[in-house]
């Protein structure tokens, strides 16, 4: 996979109570990925990016809504998150700033 592939499929760390519960319980984090990425680019970019080993990955789209603005009738974008699993003992520091 090459390191453009890599960097265009992750985009954010979804920051959340429920991803923050996750990450204490089960060693598991989430992120905001591309609407394109499969389940093995989101493995490769994570294990590549910070050299953790990946158990399982679960993809979910998140449908937008409909809002309303000025009068006029609109609707946010879809998006992609990931539920990445870790294996047991290892740990992505998601806050750290690069």
């Amino acid at each position: 996979m090459s390191s453009e592939k890599i960097l265009g499929v992750l985009r954010m760390p979804h920051v959340s109570e429920k991803a923050a519960r996750l990450q204490e319980q089960s060693n598991q984090y989430v992120f905001e990925v591309s609407r394109e990425a499969t389940k093995a680019d989101v493995k490769a970019a994570v294990e590549t990016l910070f050299e953790v080993k990946v158990e399982d990955v679960n993809l979910l789209t998140v449908k937008g809504k409909r809002k309303t603005f000025r009068f006029r009738a609109g609707r946010r974008g879809d998006w992609r998150k990931a539920y990445v699993k870790l294996a047991q003992g290892q740990s992505i520091d998601v806050m750290a700033k690069p």
